[in-house]
């Protein structure tokens, strides 16, 4: 198939989950024979943290504004077999007008970011991705997130039919490396700030290193606030692209993940950073939410805390119970969620539509 999307960002990860995503999904459609062409608009923040130039398996369209690129655009949805329009996409109206009006391809839009796009339609403003009919002129709407989001989409937006196509890994990318230099972590996080994050985040990695503090723990990620309660034993790495992640990952006995309130508020949403470090062979702590269970088995292959207490205890575990749990995880992760898996998912949903509504696919 030759797919044209419309995205927010594939040339920069920082701050900026999408773009290891389509990474990993390109690569394996690619595996499989297909063509991605990828349409970012080149905004500021992401050229000045650029750490992808050139996609292979695929082609990276960089354009400054959308009048500049609407022709390319126009002929390359012409062409398509599947066009595509995401969540956060710059340009998003302009692209929705192509590929709604695309001669021949499938039609399709893929929310990364689902239970935002939800939670912000009942604030005074829609998304700006989200046109006044909602998702009713796709042919398909994609979701990051699972379980009960799917109905909304459809009860919410009017979209027709709705599919999951959750997060995944490369593990050409993500795999069990040599840590950096400097002792082992009891603890790691990394992540992008944000506010709706931080109460989880100071309950299970700031007050635990605050009360563990012959131990050391590690933070990586962009645009944490100066007044950021850090503690004595708290290290910080700012930004790393993802070729830095299996690093980072292996200087930590565990790693711990914290989920974006609304996120794990509606649940069925497996952030992309847990399947990452289990895939690095470290052993996963993360906050509960409903749905986690369909992705890791909790106790054994990942653990499972949302107080203080709990990660302490999580944290205390012997070193022979971790490895098992990060062995156990890696092994899920490898069977179950890696991009070559979600290219198969994805090439599924697109099948899908050759059959009517309401019959079996």
């Amino acid at each position: 198939m030759k797919v044209v999307v419309f995205g927010l960002a594939m040339s920069s990860s920082w701050g900026n989950g999408h773009a290891t995503l389509w990474r990993g999904l390109v690569r394996a459609l690619a595996r499989r024979g297909h063509h991605v062409t990828f349409f970012e608009r080149d905004l500021p923040f992401y050229a000045a943290n650029r750490d992808l130039h050139d996609l292979p398996g695929g082609e990276l369209v960089i354009y400054p504004d959308w009048d500049s690129v609407a022709d390319r655009a126009r002929r390359a949805v012409a062409e398509a077999d599947v066009a595509m329009v995401t969540s956060y996409c710059p340009d998003a109206p302009e692209a929705e007008r192509l590929v709604v009006a695309a001669p021949r391809a499938a039609r399709l839009f893929y929310d990364l970011d689902t239970p935002v796009t939800l939670a912000a339609l009942e604030g005074p403003e829609r998304p700006a991705y989200v046109g006044a009919r909602g998702f009713a002129d796709y042919d398909l709407v994609l979701s990051y997130t699972g379980g009960a989001a799917l109905a909304a989409l459809r009860d919410r937006l009017g979209a027709r039919r709705v599919a999951p196509l959750y997060g995944h890994v490369d593990p050409d990318v993500h795999r069990p490396a040599t840590p950096d230099a400097g002792e082992i972590s009891a603890l790691t996080y990394l992540g992008t700030y944000a506010a709706d994050r931080q109460p989880a985040l100071e309950r299970l990695f700031v007050v635990p290193a605050r009360l563990r503090p012959e131990r050391r723990f590690t933070l990586g990620g962009a645009q944490y606030p100066a007044d950021f309660p850090w503690t004595p034993n708290i290290f910080f790495r700012r930004h790393l692209p993802p070729a830095a992640h299996p690093a980072f990952f292996a200087a930590g006995r565990m790693t711990l993940n914290v989920t974006r309130a609304a996120m794990a508020a509606m649940g069925h949403c497996p952030s992309g950073r847990l399947f990452e470090a289990a895939a690095c062979g470290t052993a996963l702590l993360s906050d509960g939410w409903e749905g986690l269970d369909d992705f890791f088995v909790p106790g054994s292959e990942i653990l499972v805390a949302d107080t203080t207490e709990s990660a302490l205890a999580a944290l205390d575990l012997s070193d022979a119970a971790v490895a098992r749990i990060a062995q156990a995880g890696r092994a899920r992760v490898l069977a179950d969620h890696t991009s070559d898996r979600r290219a198969l998912d994805f090439e599924a949903a697109v099948a899908s539509l050759a059959v009517p509504q309401g019959e079996p696919n």
